[in-house]
């Protein structure tokens, strides 16, 4: 199976460390001061890196979108007026660089368009990822490709179809496929985690998994199941303002989540059947006879 080797030397893929994404995404609404306890929890927690999302809100929002109204904690507001002030610009984005730099974790964004791609780059990030939504954007994955960065497709919203042709257009050279559905939160009963398997069935790449439930058990078992990769959206509070918040893991759930990913790295071994040391003692306790079976 391929891996994806990021330019820190971090190597993603089957047989690896797990590589847990923290996702910051829009969770911290315009604030620097709500960003940086959210990249302290993360680094607590143990996670690998944090991820964000860059629009140009310009190119990112459809123009039948601008002018609706929304409430805000800033009050009404036009939709585009919204997205250009939770937007974070090069100063956000520079302070955000060395603060990660300074707590030794990973982070890279969500381009939502090509400029924001032009963006990113001066910051050299870890890869990039193509949200669901941007999955039949092959001018943005164009984009990215051409940046010779590892590319992370979230495959939410998609047909097994879309999937194909947009696997088709990246290669599967430094590509992560990425489980997901885009319900947030989502249901249990369509969180469909045996896609991890198909995919990895299908595809000679990382495969792991973007979760938006409400819930732990579901992004263990995404372990369980061969994601080599996971990314949970990740807020302070689930009942802070905001559209995703409710479908995020607060820093609690964090530090647990990641320990029990931990946890069952270390369970899953390797399916060969052996006699462990701590079970010799017991096992001469315990067992009336010790002779092998007759075998034919």
């Amino acid at each position: 199976m391929t891996k994806v080797v990021l330019h820190n030397g971090r190597v993603i893929g089957p047989g690896e460390k797990v590589y847990i994404i923290a996702e910051i995404g829009i969770n911290h609404n315009g604030s620097m001061e709500i960003t940086k306890k959210l990249i302290d929890w993360a680094s607590i927690a143990g996670c690998d890196a944090v991820k964000f999302q860059k629009r140009t809100p310009e190119l990112a929002v459809p123009k039948d979108q601008w002018d609706k109204e929304r409430k805000t904690p800033w009050g009404t507001m036009s939709y585009i007026d919204y997205k250009r002030k939770i937007e974070f610009g090069a100063a956000e984005f520079d302070e955000i660089n060395d603060y990660c730099l300074q707590k030794k974790i990973d982070w890279f964004a969500s381009a939502w368009d090509e400029e924001a791609v032009d963006f990113l780059e001066r910051f050299n990030p870890v890869m990039y990822k193509l949200a669901s939504a941007s999955l039949t954007d092959t001018v943005l994955i164009n984009k990215c490709l051409d940046t010779k960065r590892p590319l992370m497709l979230s495959t939410g919203m998609s047909t097994q179809h879309e999937i194909e042709d947009a696997v088709k257009l990246t290669g599967t050279h430094n590509v992560m496929i990425a489980h997901s559905t885009s319900a947030y939160p989502c249901a249990p009963k369509e969180l469909n985690l045996n896609m991890i398997k198909t995919l990895a069935a299908k595809f000679d790449a990382p495969i792991g998994y973007s979760g938006h439930e409400t819930g732990l058990a579901p992004t263990v078992a995404a372990v369980a199941l061969g994601a080599t990769f996971v990314e949970r959206h990740f807020t302070l509070d689930r009942s802070m303002w905001g559209s995703d918040h409710a479908a995020s893991v607060e820093p609690q759930g964090m530090v647990r989540l990641v320990s029990d990913i931990r946890d069952i790295e270390q369970s899953l071994g390797d399916g060969v059947k052996r006699v462990y040391e701590s079970e010799l003692e017991p096992r001469k306790r315990l067992r009336r006879v010790n002779s092998d079976f007759p075998t034919a």
